[in-house]
Protein backbone atom coordinates (compact mmCIF):
# COMPACT_ATOMS: atom_id res chain seq x y z
CA UNK A 1 0.00 0.00 0.00
CA UNK A 2 2.50 2.51 0.75
CA UNK A 3 4.99 1.21 -1.96
CA UNK A 4 2.23 1.98 -4.40
CA UNK A 5 1.54 5.26 -3.26
CA UNK A 6 5.11 5.88 -2.95
CA UNK A 7 5.24 5.18 -6.55
CA UNK A 8 2.19 7.33 -7.42
CA UNK A 9 3.44 10.20 -5.85
CA UNK A 10 7.26 9.47 -7.28
CA UNK A 11 5.25 9.79 -10.91
CA UNK A 12 3.33 12.60 -10.27
CA UNK A 13 6.55 14.50 -9.15
CA UNK A 14 8.01 13.42 -12.51
CA UNK A 15 5.14 14.89 -14.98
CA UNK A 16 5.33 18.08 -12.63
CA UNK A 17 9.16 18.63 -13.70
CA UNK A 18 8.36 17.41 -17.18
CA UNK A 19 5.66 19.93 -17.22
CA UNK A 20 7.17 22.51 -15.81
CA UNK A 21 10.92 22.51 -17.73
CA UNK A 22 9.12 23.81 -20.75
CA UNK A 23 6.63 27.17 -19.14
CA UNK A 24 7.91 30.70 -17.66
CA UNK A 25 10.31 30.89 -14.11
CA UNK A 26 7.30 31.12 -12.21
CA UNK A 27 6.04 27.75 -13.29
CA UNK A 28 9.26 26.37 -13.03
CA UNK A 29 9.87 27.66 -9.10
CA UNK A 30 6.13 25.98 -8.16
CA UNK A 31 6.74 23.17 -9.33
CA UNK A 32 9.74 22.92 -7.59
CA UNK A 33 8.36 23.95 -4.51
CA UNK A 34 5.60 21.14 -5.23
CA UNK A 35 8.15 18.16 -6.04
CA UNK A 36 10.27 18.74 -3.04
CA UNK A 37 7.75 19.32 -0.54
CA UNK A 38 6.13 15.55 -2.36
CA UNK A 39 9.78 13.91 -1.63
CA UNK A 40 9.94 15.52 1.95
CA UNK A 41 6.85 14.20 2.66
CA UNK A 42 7.19 10.29 0.91
CA UNK A 43 10.66 10.55 3.49
CA UNK A 44 8.56 11.74 6.73
CA UNK A 45 6.11 8.77 5.63
CA UNK A 46 8.88 6.41 6.42
CA UNK A 47 8.74 4.60 10.31
CA UNK A 48 12.42 6.02 10.60
CA UNK A 49 11.50 9.13 9.83
CA UNK A 50 9.04 9.03 13.84
CA UNK A 51 10.40 8.21 17.30
CA UNK A 52 7.48 5.58 17.21
CA UNK A 53 8.55 3.89 14.40
CA UNK A 54 5.40 4.10 12.64
CA UNK A 55 4.47 5.77 10.08
CA UNK A 56 3.15 8.70 9.57
CA UNK A 57 -0.11 9.45 7.69
CA UNK A 58 0.34 10.94 4.24
CA UNK A 59 -1.46 14.49 4.25
CA UNK A 60 -0.03 15.00 7.92
CA UNK A 61 3.34 14.42 6.37
CA UNK A 62 2.47 16.32 3.26
CA UNK A 63 1.28 18.97 5.50
CA UNK A 64 4.81 19.42 7.63
CA UNK A 65 6.89 18.69 4.49
CA UNK A 66 5.01 22.01 3.00
CA UNK A 67 5.37 23.81 6.08
CA UNK A 68 8.77 23.16 6.47
CA UNK A 69 9.78 23.63 2.45
CA UNK A 70 7.87 27.15 2.55
CA UNK A 71 9.55 28.27 5.75
CA UNK A 72 6.14 28.27 7.39
CA UNK A 73 6.78 26.77 11.19
CA UNK A 74 3.49 25.18 11.28
CA UNK A 75 3.45 22.06 12.65
CA UNK A 76 0.59 19.10 13.92
CA UNK A 77 3.29 16.98 16.12
CA UNK A 78 5.45 18.73 18.45
CA UNK A 79 8.96 18.13 16.59
CA UNK A 80 11.61 17.04 18.82
CA UNK A 81 9.29 14.46 20.86
CA UNK A 82 7.41 13.03 17.45
CA UNK A 83 10.00 12.64 14.92
CA UNK A 84 13.25 10.76 15.19
CA UNK A 85 16.52 12.52 14.12
CA UNK A 86 16.24 11.22 10.74
CA UNK A 87 12.98 13.44 10.74
CA UNK A 88 14.59 16.49 12.13
CA UNK A 89 17.35 16.34 9.81
CA UNK A 90 14.94 15.88 6.70
CA UNK A 91 12.98 19.00 8.31
CA UNK A 92 16.36 20.53 8.64
CA UNK A 93 17.43 20.27 4.96
CA UNK A 94 13.49 21.29 3.47
CA UNK A 95 13.90 24.42 5.43
CA UNK A 96 17.30 24.85 4.07
CA UNK A 97 16.80 24.39 0.30
CA UNK A 98 12.88 26.33 0.91
CA UNK A 99 14.30 29.25 2.67
CA UNK A 100 17.63 30.05 -0.07
CA UNK A 101 15.36 28.68 -2.84
CA UNK A 102 15.90 25.13 -4.84
CA UNK A 103 17.19 26.72 -7.88
CA UNK A 104 19.30 29.19 -6.16
CA UNK A 105 21.35 25.58 -5.09
CA UNK A 106 21.62 24.43 -8.26
CA UNK A 107 22.73 27.58 -10.25
CA UNK A 108 25.32 27.38 -7.03
CA UNK A 109 26.56 23.85 -7.67
CA UNK A 110 26.54 23.98 -11.66
CA UNK A 111 28.77 26.99 -11.38
CA UNK A 112 31.19 25.25 -9.26
CA UNK A 113 30.84 21.87 -11.43
CA UNK A 114 32.35 24.52 -14.13
CA UNK A 115 29.51 24.42 -16.18
CA UNK A 116 28.03 27.68 -17.91
CA UNK A 117 24.50 28.13 -16.69
CA UNK A 118 22.28 29.39 -19.14
CA UNK A 119 20.18 32.16 -19.81
CA UNK A 120 17.55 30.68 -18.59
CA UNK A 121 18.78 29.44 -15.63
CA UNK A 122 19.80 32.48 -14.77
CA UNK A 123 16.22 34.37 -15.10
CA UNK A 124 15.35 31.36 -13.12
CA UNK A 125 17.78 32.30 -10.34
CA UNK A 126 16.93 36.32 -10.81
CA UNK A 127 13.22 35.20 -10.44
CA UNK A 128 13.75 33.24 -7.13
CA UNK A 129 15.74 35.88 -5.34
CA UNK A 130 13.72 38.60 -6.44
CA UNK A 131 16.56 40.66 -7.73
CA UNK A 132 16.91 43.22 -10.23
CA UNK A 133 19.64 42.48 -12.40
CA UNK A 134 20.36 39.59 -14.54
CA UNK A 135 24.44 39.88 -15.12
CA UNK A 136 25.80 39.48 -11.26
CA UNK A 137 23.36 36.49 -10.43
CA UNK A 138 26.22 33.84 -10.29
CA UNK A 139 28.40 36.37 -8.49
CA UNK A 140 25.67 36.98 -6.49
CA UNK A 141 24.89 33.54 -5.27
CA UNK A 142 28.46 32.75 -4.85
CA UNK A 143 28.70 35.47 -2.28
CA UNK A 144 25.36 34.62 -1.08
CA UNK A 145 25.94 30.52 -0.12
CA UNK A 146 29.10 31.28 1.65
CA UNK A 147 28.19 34.73 3.92
CA UNK A 148 24.78 32.33 5.23
CA UNK A 149 26.94 29.05 5.80
CA UNK A 150 29.34 31.26 8.19
CA UNK A 151 26.04 33.22 9.69
CA UNK A 152 24.70 30.20 10.16
CA UNK A 153 27.48 28.53 11.77
CA UNK A 154 28.78 31.28 13.77
CA UNK A 155 24.81 31.35 15.22
CA UNK A 156 24.74 27.67 15.87
CA UNK A 157 28.19 28.38 18.11
CA UNK A 158 26.62 30.98 19.92
CA UNK A 159 23.32 29.20 20.82
CA UNK A 160 25.69 26.12 22.02
CA UNK A 161 26.89 28.42 24.71
CA UNK A 162 23.36 28.22 26.33
CA UNK A 163 22.36 24.68 24.55
CA UNK A 164 25.37 22.11 25.57
CA UNK A 165 25.22 22.93 29.40
CA UNK A 166 21.42 23.10 29.28
CA UNK A 167 21.11 19.68 26.85
CA UNK A 168 24.74 18.04 27.00
CA UNK A 169 26.82 17.24 23.61
CA UNK A 170 23.50 17.34 21.79
CA UNK A 171 23.29 20.56 22.52
CA UNK A 172 25.60 21.62 19.54
CA UNK A 173 23.03 19.94 17.24
CA UNK A 174 20.26 21.66 18.40
CA UNK A 175 22.45 25.17 17.79
CA UNK A 176 22.47 24.09 14.57
CA UNK A 177 18.92 22.95 13.95
CA UNK A 178 18.10 26.34 15.63
CA UNK A 179 20.20 28.97 13.71
CA UNK A 180 19.22 26.99 10.76
CA UNK A 181 15.45 27.55 11.51
CA UNK A 182 15.57 31.22 12.30
CA UNK A 183 17.99 32.28 9.12
CA UNK A 184 15.07 30.90 7.16
CA UNK A 185 12.42 32.42 9.25
CA UNK A 186 10.94 28.80 9.44
CA UNK A 187 10.50 28.87 13.30
CA UNK A 188 10.41 25.11 13.78
CA UNK A 189 12.02 24.27 17.24
CA UNK A 190 13.38 20.94 18.92
CA UNK A 191 12.18 22.02 22.40
CA UNK A 192 9.10 20.23 23.15
CA UNK A 193 6.44 20.83 25.86
CA UNK A 194 3.67 21.10 24.26
CA UNK A 195 3.97 23.47 21.05
CA UNK A 196 5.67 25.89 23.88
CA UNK A 197 8.06 27.09 21.08
CA UNK A 198 11.18 29.24 22.57
CA UNK A 199 8.72 29.95 26.41
CA UNK A 200 10.95 28.22 28.39
CA UNK A 201 13.64 30.74 27.06
CA UNK A 202 12.12 33.96 27.94
CA UNK A 203 15.39 34.20 31.23
CA UNK A 204 17.92 33.40 28.36
CA UNK A 205 18.85 37.25 26.69
CA UNK A 206 21.78 35.09 24.50
CA UNK A 207 19.08 32.62 22.95
CA UNK A 208 16.38 35.05 22.16
CA UNK A 209 18.84 37.93 20.64
CA UNK A 210 20.52 35.74 18.81
CA UNK A 211 17.61 33.45 17.60
CA UNK A 212 16.30 37.36 16.07
CA UNK A 213 19.66 38.71 14.62
CA UNK A 214 19.36 35.41 12.81
CA UNK A 215 15.78 36.53 11.82
CA UNK A 216 16.54 39.71 10.93
CA UNK A 217 19.30 39.19 8.75
CA UNK A 218 18.01 36.36 6.93
CA UNK A 219 14.69 38.72 6.77
CA UNK A 220 16.54 41.40 4.96
CA UNK A 221 17.24 40.20 1.66
CA UNK A 222 19.73 39.31 -0.83
CA UNK A 223 19.69 42.58 -2.75
CA UNK A 224 20.33 44.57 0.76
CA UNK A 225 23.10 42.28 1.84
CA UNK A 226 25.27 42.95 -1.28
CA UNK A 227 24.16 47.19 -1.14
CA UNK A 228 25.77 46.97 2.74
CA UNK A 229 28.75 44.97 1.94
CA UNK A 230 29.30 47.61 -1.55
CA UNK A 231 28.87 50.31 0.95
CA UNK A 232 32.54 50.93 2.20
CA UNK A 233 33.28 50.80 -1.28
CA UNK A 234 29.85 53.44 -2.62
CA UNK A 235 30.07 54.96 0.48
CA UNK A 236 26.65 55.06 -0.67
CA UNK A 237 23.06 53.03 -0.20
CA UNK A 238 20.32 52.21 -2.82
CA UNK A 239 16.82 54.15 -2.92
CA UNK A 240 15.65 50.56 -2.43
CA UNK A 241 17.63 49.49 0.51
CA UNK A 242 17.49 53.07 2.41
CA UNK A 243 13.60 52.29 2.21
CA UNK A 244 13.41 49.09 3.25
CA UNK A 245 16.30 49.33 6.53
CA UNK A 246 13.89 52.83 7.88
CA UNK A 247 10.48 50.68 7.46
CA UNK A 248 11.96 48.03 9.12
CA UNK A 249 13.26 49.64 11.91
CA UNK A 250 9.98 51.88 11.93
CA UNK A 251 7.56 48.56 12.26
CA UNK A 252 10.07 46.78 14.64
CA UNK A 253 9.76 49.63 17.40
CA UNK A 254 6.34 50.43 16.83
CA UNK A 255 5.10 46.48 17.11
CA UNK A 256 7.50 46.14 20.53
CA UNK A 257 5.84 49.00 21.35
CA UNK A 258 2.40 48.22 20.89
CA UNK A 259 2.57 44.91 22.48
CA UNK A 260 4.97 45.97 25.68
CA UNK A 261 2.12 48.55 26.20
CA UNK A 262 -1.09 46.54 25.35
CA UNK A 263 -0.14 43.46 27.00
CA UNK A 264 1.82 44.45 30.30
CA UNK A 265 -1.03 43.23 32.07
CA UNK A 266 -2.34 40.50 30.35
CA UNK A 267 0.23 38.12 28.08
CA UNK A 268 2.88 39.55 30.03
CA UNK A 269 1.52 39.57 33.16
CA UNK A 270 4.06 37.94 35.78
CA UNK A 271 7.71 39.30 33.99
CA UNK A 272 9.80 41.29 35.24
CA UNK A 273 10.27 44.87 33.36
CA UNK A 274 13.66 42.96 31.69
CA UNK A 275 11.73 40.28 30.13
CA UNK A 276 8.60 42.56 29.59
CA UNK A 277 11.03 44.38 26.82
CA UNK A 278 12.79 40.71 25.88
CA UNK A 279 9.21 39.24 25.18
CA UNK A 280 8.03 42.35 23.07
CA UNK A 281 11.47 42.73 21.14
CA UNK A 282 11.08 39.07 20.52
CA UNK A 283 8.07 38.61 19.34
CA UNK A 284 8.17 42.31 17.18
CA UNK A 285 10.95 40.36 15.12
CA UNK A 286 9.22 37.24 14.71
CA UNK A 287 5.81 38.13 14.05
CA UNK A 288 6.86 39.66 10.63
CA UNK A 289 8.16 36.29 9.44
CA UNK A 290 9.50 33.23 11.76
CA UNK A 291 7.11 32.50 13.92
CA UNK A 292 9.75 31.39 17.48
CA UNK A 293 7.65 32.94 20.10
CA UNK A 294 7.96 32.93 24.21
CA UNK A 295 4.06 33.63 24.57
CA UNK A 296 1.14 31.75 24.09
CA UNK A 297 -0.76 33.53 21.06
CA UNK A 298 -4.21 32.53 21.37
CA UNK A 299 -3.60 34.60 25.21
CA UNK A 300 -3.42 37.89 23.23
CA UNK A 301 -5.73 40.51 23.39
CA UNK A 302 -8.15 40.85 20.43
CA UNK A 303 -6.48 44.79 19.29
CA UNK A 304 -2.74 42.91 19.47
CA UNK A 305 -4.28 39.84 17.75
CA UNK A 306 -5.01 42.09 14.69
CA UNK A 307 -2.18 44.18 14.81
CA UNK A 308 0.25 41.08 14.74
CA UNK A 309 -1.47 40.17 12.01
CA UNK A 310 -1.05 43.53 10.21
CA UNK A 311 2.94 42.79 11.00
CA UNK A 312 2.26 38.90 9.68
CA UNK A 313 0.61 40.50 6.71
CA UNK A 314 3.88 42.79 5.75
CA UNK A 315 6.38 40.73 6.22
CA UNK A 316 9.77 41.12 5.25
CA UNK A 317 11.96 42.43 2.56
CA UNK A 318 12.05 40.80 -1.26
CA UNK A 319 14.86 38.61 -2.21
CA UNK A 320 14.98 36.67 1.36
CA UNK A 321 13.74 33.80 3.36
CA UNK A 322 10.69 36.48 4.74
CA UNK A 323 7.13 35.79 3.73
CA UNK A 324 4.46 38.26 3.32
CA UNK A 325 2.99 40.66 0.79
CA UNK A 326 7.19 42.48 1.97
CA UNK A 327 8.26 45.68 3.41
CA UNK A 328 9.35 47.29 -0.10
CA UNK A 329 5.65 46.38 -1.13
CA UNK A 330 4.24 48.47 1.50
CA UNK A 331 6.89 50.78 0.89
CA UNK A 332 6.35 51.40 -3.05
CA UNK A 333 2.25 51.76 -1.65
CA UNK A 334 3.02 54.09 0.84
CA UNK A 335 5.30 56.58 -1.76
CA UNK A 336 2.50 56.24 -4.53
CA UNK A 337 -0.19 57.25 -1.95
CA UNK A 338 1.58 60.19 -0.43
CA UNK A 339 2.48 61.13 -4.13
CA UNK A 340 -1.01 61.53 -5.57
CA UNK A 341 -2.25 62.81 -2.25
CA UNK A 342 0.46 65.66 -2.94
CA UNK A 343 -0.39 66.23 -6.86
CA UNK A 344 2.11 64.51 -8.40
CA UNK A 345 1.79 62.10 -11.08
CA UNK A 346 4.90 60.10 -10.39
CA UNK A 347 6.06 57.57 -7.60
CA UNK A 348 8.98 59.40 -6.43
CA UNK A 349 11.37 57.95 -3.70
CA UNK A 350 14.31 59.68 -2.45
CA UNK A 351 14.53 61.36 -5.23
CA UNK A 352 14.52 58.21 -7.23
CA UNK A 353 11.07 57.33 -9.94
CA UNK A 354 9.42 54.59 -9.09
CA UNK A 355 8.09 52.82 -12.92
CA UNK A 356 4.27 52.86 -12.75
CA UNK A 357 5.04 49.28 -13.52
CA UNK A 358 6.39 48.32 -10.28
CA UNK A 359 3.46 50.74 -8.33
CA UNK A 360 0.60 48.19 -9.92
CA UNK A 361 2.19 45.17 -9.34
CA UNK A 362 2.74 46.41 -5.24
CA UNK A 363 -1.25 47.17 -4.64
CA UNK A 364 -2.08 43.85 -7.16
CA UNK A 365 0.52 41.96 -4.74
CA UNK A 366 -1.25 43.61 -1.68
CA UNK A 367 -5.13 43.44 -3.01
CA UNK A 368 -4.53 39.64 -3.68
CA UNK A 369 -3.29 38.83 -0.47
CA UNK A 370 -6.62 40.59 1.03
CA UNK A 371 -8.77 38.61 -0.77
CA UNK A 372 -7.26 35.46 -0.34
CA UNK A 373 -6.90 36.19 3.30
CA UNK A 374 -10.76 36.56 3.63
CA UNK A 375 -11.44 33.88 1.58
CA UNK A 376 -9.36 31.60 3.60
CA UNK A 377 -10.61 32.90 6.87
CA UNK A 378 -14.55 33.05 5.75
CA UNK A 379 -13.23 28.98 4.70
CA UNK A 380 -11.76 28.21 8.27
CA UNK A 381 -14.00 30.04 10.74
CA UNK A 382 -16.66 27.70 8.53
CA UNK A 383 -14.78 24.35 9.04
CA UNK A 384 -13.87 25.21 12.08
CA UNK A 385 -16.97 26.42 13.60
CA UNK A 386 -15.61 26.88 17.73
CA UNK A 387 -12.90 28.84 16.53
CA UNK A 388 -13.36 32.78 16.97
CA UNK A 389 -12.93 35.16 14.02
CA UNK A 390 -10.06 36.87 15.07
CA UNK A 391 -8.41 33.65 15.80
CA UNK A 392 -9.09 32.20 12.15
CA UNK A 393 -8.01 35.35 10.93
CA UNK A 394 -4.83 35.52 12.87
CA UNK A 395 -3.74 31.68 11.47
CA UNK A 396 -5.21 32.98 7.89
CA UNK A 397 -2.87 35.37 7.33
CA UNK A 398 0.03 33.56 9.52
CA UNK A 399 -0.37 31.10 6.69
CA UNK A 400 -0.19 33.25 3.92
CA UNK A 401 1.91 35.02 5.59
CA UNK A 402 4.55 31.69 5.94
CA UNK A 403 4.71 32.85 9.74
CA UNK A 404 3.84 30.11 11.78
CA UNK A 405 2.40 31.80 14.82
CA UNK A 406 -0.23 30.38 15.77
CA UNK A 407 -3.94 30.51 18.16
CA UNK A 408 -4.43 26.93 17.63
CA UNK A 409 -7.16 26.26 14.81
CA UNK A 410 -4.48 25.31 12.30
CA UNK A 411 -3.52 22.32 14.32
CA UNK A 412 -7.02 21.35 14.97
CA UNK A 413 -8.39 21.29 11.46
CA UNK A 414 -9.67 18.49 9.44
CA UNK A 415 -8.53 17.09 6.27
CA UNK A 416 -9.96 19.27 3.89
CA UNK A 417 -9.04 22.49 6.10
CA UNK A 418 -5.22 21.29 6.19
CA UNK A 419 -5.39 20.83 2.49
CA UNK A 420 -6.72 24.21 1.81
CA UNK A 421 -4.03 25.47 4.57
CA UNK A 422 -1.03 23.64 2.43
CA UNK A 423 -2.26 25.83 -0.35
CA UNK A 424 -2.25 28.90 1.31
CA UNK A 425 1.82 27.90 2.52
CA UNK A 426 2.55 27.60 -0.99
CA UNK A 427 0.76 30.46 -2.36
CA UNK A 428 2.45 32.47 0.64
CA UNK A 429 6.63 31.11 0.13
CA UNK A 430 5.91 31.55 -3.85
CA UNK A 431 3.86 34.68 -3.90
CA UNK A 432 0.24 35.69 -5.23
CA UNK A 433 0.85 37.32 -8.71
CA UNK A 434 3.70 34.13 -9.52
CA UNK A 435 1.07 31.37 -8.09
CA UNK A 436 -1.64 33.00 -10.49
CA UNK A 437 1.28 32.57 -13.11
CA UNK A 438 2.22 29.40 -12.47
CA UNK A 439 -1.51 28.01 -12.58
CA UNK A 440 -1.85 29.13 -16.04
CA UNK A 441 1.68 27.91 -17.10
CA UNK A 442 2.62 30.96 -17.23
CA UNK A 443 1.09 31.24 -20.65
CA UNK A 444 1.26 35.26 -21.82
CA UNK A 445 -0.50 36.92 -24.23
CA UNK A 446 0.85 39.90 -25.52
CA UNK A 447 -1.39 42.61 -26.65
CA UNK A 448 -0.04 45.55 -28.78
CA UNK A 449 -3.25 47.39 -29.46
CA UNK A 450 -3.02 50.32 -28.53
CA UNK A 451 -6.45 51.48 -27.33
CA UNK A 452 -7.52 55.17 -26.89
CA UNK A 453 -7.83 56.61 -23.18
CA UNK A 454 -11.13 56.04 -21.78
CA UNK A 455 -12.72 58.60 -18.61
CA UNK A 456 -13.42 56.76 -15.40
CA UNK A 457 -13.98 58.10 -12.12
CA UNK A 458 -12.07 56.88 -9.11
CA UNK A 459 -13.00 58.42 -5.37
Amino acid sequence: MVKNRMRTITDAIRKAVHTGIHHSPPTIIAITYLAASLLGSILLMLPAATESGNPTPFLDSLFTSVSATCITGFVLYDTAPYWSTFGEIVILILMQLGGLGFITFATFFLSIAGRRASLKNMKLAQESLNTISIHDIIPLIRQMLVMIFIIELAGAFVLSVDFVPRFGPVGFYYGVFHSVSAFCNAGFDLMGGEFSSLSGFSESPLVLYTISLLVIIGGLGFMVWKDLLDYRKEKKLSAHTRMVLILSAVLLITTAIFIFLTEGDNALAGMTLGQKINASLFLSINARSSGFSTIDMDSLHGLSKAFVSLMMFIGGVSGSTAGGIKVNTLGIMLAAIICVIRGKDETIVFKRRIPNRTVLRAFSIAFMALILIFLVTFLVHIIQPGATLINAFFDSVSALGTVGLSTGVISNLPGFGRILVILCMLTGRIGPISFALALTLGIKHPDHTVYPEGKFVVG
